[in-house]
């Protein structure tokens, strides 16, 4: 059975960094499309960064509220994500959540991913 679970959240203050991580099992972690979504208090859930690989070649797709901000990479051997963020924003707060799929998109699609963890909270002070 797959399980991913998240871990990492925290509290920081603007301007400040904290990286994600996300363990995944019951799956062939090089195999999967893996990728963070996050949802804040009142909106959809949204997708921030995916990765998916096609033979050799690693595809990555960032939401445009965080590119140059968010870094997502993978650790095959550990079968870990993780999510790097810097610049942190107060916009950035919510509960982030890992996912793992066979397949993904290249949209970093909340419909496109199957197996999901429950989450770690970022909150992100003014």
């Amino acid at each position: 059975q797959v399980q991913v679970v998240e871990s990492g959240g925290g509290l920081v203050q603007a301007g400040g960094s904290l990286r994600l991580s996300c363990t995944a099992s019951g799956l062939t972690f090089d195999d999967y499309a893996m990728g963070w979504f996050r949802q804040a208090p009142g909106k959809e859930r949204e997708g921030v960064s995916c990765v998916r690989w096609s033979g050799d070649k690693g595809y990555t797709h960032d939401a445009d509220s965080v590119k140059g901000r968010f870094t997502i990479f993978r650790d095959n051997a550990k079968n870990t994500l993780y999510l790097q963020m810097n610049s942190l924003k107060p916009e950035d707060t919510a509960m982030y959540y890992c996912a793992a799929d066979p397949v993904g998109d290249d949209y970093c699609s909340v419909s496109s991913f199957h197996y999901w963890g429950q989450g770690t909270q970022v909150t992100v002070s003014s």
